[in-house]
């Protein structure tokens, strides 16, 4: 199923989504994948989540929404709004990964929050609180995106997944992840890559402890980094055991019990 939608100047951009479990009657789980990844990787959590209707979104330059582009964080939340909007979901959950989890807890802070009920989030980064971070991040987002655009998307995978967050892979999990992903269209990452780079992002932990909503902030029990960065934030941690940094993938069970645990504490 395709979300379409209009934006000002009559141009149409459509973000490819799917919605499951539509019978049952409480607000909507939306899932966000993060950045190389697909609508596709959430489908085990839809279905240990199946008491709940759920729409999985693809995001601009991935999966079947290869051909959108958003020009920043804003751009992409009103997307998100009007997907939401075409497909008539009025009260919903945001549950974003990674990138997808920035996208949620911009959404909740700036976007449009009508109907928003709550938010998880898995490793997403809140920000970077100075100019200097936020300056060196984009240099790197700027390089790797270059890559993306010039290299062999298989070369460029194999490096990514080098990167000290992704630690916890085994060799066979870091090379299924590269080809699970090598069908990815570079220039579609490279452009979601530097629009919405952590390097533009603005420091959202004072808006977060605002926003007056449902918040749990899902991390891997053997992801040290986002743990650290939760506790400096004092962010609402929830630990998912036995699990790195992509702890749906690595447990769906564990990750999914954490998640209508959370739910059904609001009688969700």
């Amino acid at each position: 199923m395709f979300a379409t939608t209009v934006k000002t100047g009559g141009d149409v951009v459509s973000l490819a989504c799917r919605k499951f479990n539509s019978h049952n009657d409480r607000p909507w789980l939306v899932w966000l994948h993060g950045l190389l990844g697909c609508s596709d990787e959430w489908l085990p959590l839809v279905n240990l989540c199946a008491q709940h209707p759920s729409l999985v979104i693809d995001l601009p330059g991935h999966g079947d929404s290869t051909d959108v582009q958003v020009k920043d964080l804003m751009d992409m939340s009103c997307l998100l709004s009007e997907t939401l909007a075409e497909q008539q979901i009025s009260k919903y959950w945001l549950m974003g990964y990674s990138l997808g989890g920035r996208i949620a807890m911009y959404h909740a802070c700036y976007g449009d929050m009508r109907g928003l009920c709550g938010l998880q989030i898995e490793g997403g980064n809140p920000g970077l609180f100075s100019q200097q971070e936020r300056s060196n991040r984009l240099e790197h987002d700027r390089n790797w995106a270059g890559r993306f655009r010039s290299q062999p998307i298989e070369q460029v995978l194999s490096d990514w997944y080098q990167q000290p967050v992704f630690a916890d892979l085994l060799p066979e999990q870091r090379q299924r992840l590269i080809k699970v992903r090598r069908h990815n269209n570079g220039d579609g990452v490279a452009n979601m890559l530097e629009n919405t780079s952590l390097g533009h992002q603005p420091w959202l932990v004072p808006v977060l402890r605002q926003v007056r909503l449902p918040f749990a902030y899902l991390c891997g029990e053997n992801d040290k980094k986002f743990q650290r960065l939760a506790k400096r934030c004092a962010l609402p941690l929830q630990t998912v055991p036995h699990v790195g940094h992509n702890a749906h993938r690595a447990n769906a069970v564990a990750f999914a019990a954490v998640v209508n645990h959370f739910l059904s504490l609001f009688n969700v």
